[in-house]
């Protein structure tokens, strides 16, 4: 999940909800500083490594930076103990001067490069707060560095050409939100050769006219890459594919009209096969764009709810992929986690460690649809808030706390976590109305402050499942956070019909 926030940072939005699968999503995730050894580098671009906060707060972090032809900066930042991979969004450096601008987080960075160019000191800024954080040139560790000199470097011959295998394991649904038409699904590239592959480009083409969609490579490349099971690989190391070792590629593409949506795509991508000196291009991995996109109901009523963690191309949800039953999927890939906001921006007023002084805890929670409760689990204690307060070990049983879930029918499931204690108002096997009470928010399973999950799934299972689009009849947009307040610039309100919230969003939800 995307946090970036250490010490009494965590109160805020973004690092107070816990992703519903954090601790399983995770669990082999990057463990340590990742790059090739590298001399300090003349300007901003290459791989930094620093440190925030200290103690049980301590966040350790890669900044990645490349320039393009056009002299525009591109950067990522990879926080190692997160799990989480960040886009920066604005990059600018004057003289000894640099400025980072992390929207989705809320975050600025402001620092200064020393004499000799190889750190940068400055402070991090985020909910007002400053804290020092200081970057150095990344360099190997000698686990890493042993590990590389044991890969095979080289194919002796050169190649039949580049032996990756592509496969789109779930076809992506157009869907509307922000006035606009997206595409957000995943790529499989697995190296079945036996020297190392490099993924240098990833085009996307619509199938029928060879159009291009998108077009993917360097920093931006690395940051929209998974690489399972493999520890240490951050920034651009993230490309480099050793022999039988797969990548994901979380894709995303958005288009102006949804006319403009293609029956189906394809995709291009170029790999250096070892030390040969030529790259290799192989297209395929032809998937169809579904159109069966499923309109619900609202979640909840009332105002002021924030979309944490929702639709986004980075956002934890968007990348939990768990091997739940002998396969790996992404039940989360459009899960929101819905917290409510006070006038001041925050999300409880008084004791922080008090369920009910959250502005979320009791709100109801509605059927979007008709359906059948196939699944009710109530009775799992509930959580004093915080990071490190569960109130049960956090099993495949107990992850979701308290919940519900819907069989709308046509394989599609409503999936609603983190309920009240005591508070399910239906039974598995109750026939339900649109809009009728489920339950209550609470803070159940894996959460750390009152706030409701929700996805639509294509299987009953909260996780083992594959996540799927939806669009909510209708609905205010009052603004856009992590740092929204009534009266700030961004808070004019906007109907929208048949749209998804995207990540950040505050909401008004229609009372029907």
């Amino acid at each position: 999940m995307k946090q970036l926030a250490s010490g009494p940072f965590m109160k805020r939005i973004m690092a107070a909800v816990a992703v519903l699968c954090m601790m399983l999503a995770f669990s082999c995730s990057v463990i340590g500083f990742a790059s090739q050894n590298q001399a300090a580098p003349k300007g901003l671009e290459g791989t930094w490594q620093g440190v925030l906060g200290d103690g049980a707060t301590k966040l350790r972090l890669v900044l990645t930076i490349s320039k393009s032809s056009d002299g525009q900066y591109r950067g990522m930042i990879d926080s190692i103990d997160q799990g989480a991979t960040i886009p920066i969004d604005k990059i600018s450096a004057d003289g000894d001067s640099v400025r980072l601008e992390v929207g989705s987080v809320g975050g600025v960075y402001e620092g200064s490069f020393t004499k000799e160019r190889s750190e940068i000191h400055g402070k991090w800024t985020q909910g007002g707060t400053k804290q020092d954080l200081n970057f150095q040139v990344a360099t190997s560790s000698p686990a890493e560095q042993s590990a590389a000199s044991k890969a095979p470097l080289k194919p002796v011959q050169k190649p039949l050409g580049a032996p990756v295998d592509l496969e789109v394991p779930k076809p992506p649904t157009a869907i509307q939100a922000d006035g606009k038409t997206h595409l957000a699904y995943e790529l499989h590239i697995t190296n079945f050769g036996t020297a190392d592959c490099s993924v240098i480009q990833i085009v996307v083409l619509r199938a029928d006219d060879k159009k291009l969609l998108g077009h993917f490579e360097g920093v931006e490349l690395a940051g929209m890459l998974y690489r399972p099971g493999v520890a240490g690989a951050v920034g651009m190391d993230k490309l480099r594919l050793g022999p039988g070792l797969r990548a994901v590629v979380y894709l995303w593409a958005t288009l102006d009209k949804a006319s403009d949506v293609p029956s189906a795509l394809e995709h291009r991508v170029t790999v250096k096969v070892g030390d040969y000196p030529e790259p290799f291009a192989v297209q395929s991995a032809r998937t169809s764009v579904r159109s069966d996109l499923v309109v619900i109901g609202p979640p909840l009523h009332g105002g002021e709810w924030l979309a944490a963690n929702g639709p986004s191309n980075s956002s934890g949800h968007r990348r939990a992929l768990i091997p739940i039953g002998g396969r790996a999927q992404i039940a989360q890939r459009f899960a929101i986690d819905w917290v409510r906001l006070q006038s001041d921006g925050q999300t409880f007023t008084g004791d922080r460690l008090d369920n009910k002084n959250y502005r979320a805890y009791g709100s109801e929670v509605l059927a979007v649809a008709d359906g059948v409760a196939s699944e009710v689990v109530d009775g799992i204690p509930q959580n004093i808030p915080g990071e490190h307060s569960r109130a049960v070990p956090i099993t495949l049983e107990t992850v979701a706390g308290n919940h519900v879930i819907l069989d709308l029918g046509q394989g599609r499931y409503a999936f609603y976590a983190h309920l009240q204690t005591g508070s399910a108002r239906v039974k598995t096997g109750d026939r339900v109305r649109r809009g009728q009470v489920l339950g209550l928010v609470g803070n159940s399973g894996n959460s750390t402050e009152p706030h409701l999950h929700f996805h639509l799934s294509d299987a009953n299972s909260p996780l083992g499942s594959e996540g799927i689009p939806y669009a909510i009849e209708s609905y205010e947009r009052q603004g856009k956070g992590p740092d929204w307040k009534p009266s700030s610039a961004n808070s004019t309100p906007e109907k929208r019909l048949v749209e998804m919230p995207l990540e950040n969003e505050i909401v008004r939800f229609d009372h029907q």
